[in-house]
This record gives C-alpha cells, structure tokens and sequence, in this order.
C-alpha cells in the first residue's frame, strides 16, 4: 500500500518528460564501463554542491549548502587568487533489509572556486559548518586611503 500512495503522490507533481533520463555522467560512465581497459580504472564520482554569495558593506558571504557533508570532510583553500571548497559527501554503507524504492542523493568528491576581488587578505576569511550549511566570510580590504601631496611649481 506504501507504494501505492507513493505513485499516487508522485503522480500529482509536474510532469517532467526528462525526470527519468539518464544524466550526461551517468551516460559517460555506462559507455566508457564498457571498453575493457577503461572499466578496470575507477571512476570518482562527483557532485557540486550550490552556492549563494552575497555581500554587505563589510564582509563578502559565500554559503554553499552540504547536507551530509561532515566538517572534517571540507577544505578551503585560496590559491592563485581563488577561494577553493572541496570536500567530500561519503556513503555510509549499512547492511539493511531495507528496499530501495529511489536513491537521489549524490555522494563523493566535490569541488568549487571563485575567483576572489583584488586586496582580499586569506588569513581574516573565516567558515562556519553548520546544520548542513558552509558560510565562508571574507571580508572586504579597506579602500585605499590616498594620501595628497603638494608638488613645488619651480
């Protein structure tokens, strides 16, 4: 019966005619698993996390959301002028009697940079791993204070 109000329930949502399909990677995986030389070579599986940044007049906020994400499993690096938050979402494999009915969540590495406005100090950005939730402040370089000089007409 819980599958029955499970197709009821999905039924009602909007149809979307490519829910189904397979995505690129999925696709790309399937053809290359079938050349023998390939398949023997493991295949790191990805996921890219979202990402909001906003600004105040202070501070430049970058929040990315990684749900499952443990903090000791995220690293944040600048590097060339970049803010770099890589990481991984692990699959924690327990033997249950459980039956899968779909499985969404995507595990494995991920990794994003941006690149960083001109005069950011990499020592004062500071992160917060919070409920699921990443928030990295950098804050923003004081304008530069130009100084005037006189210059003697001679």
């Amino acid at each position: 019966m819980a599958t029955k109000e499970l197709e009821t329930r999905e039924s009602r949502e909007t149809w979307d005619p490519f829910r189904d399909f397979p995505t690129l990677s999925d696709m790309m995986e399937s053809f290359f698993s079938t050349v023998p030389m390939v398949r023997a070579m493991p295949m790191p599986k990805t996921w890219t996390p979202r990402v909001d940044i906003h600004q105040d007049a202070k501070n430049y906020i970058v929040t990315a959301s990684l749900p499952g994400v443990k903090k000791e499993d995220v690293k944040i690096s600048v590097e060339n002028g970049a803010l770099i938050i890589s990481g991984e979402r692990k699959q924690e494999r327990k033997e249950e009697t459980k039956t899968c009915l779909r499985h969404e969540t995507q595990y494995g590495y991920f990794q994003r940079s941006f690149l960083l406005p001109e005069n950011i100090h990499p020592e004062q950005i500071k992160a917060v791993h919070a409920d699921g939730m990443l928030t990295v402040t950098l804050p923003k370089p004081e304008p530069s204070k130009s100084r005037g000089i006189s210059v003697k007409v001679e």
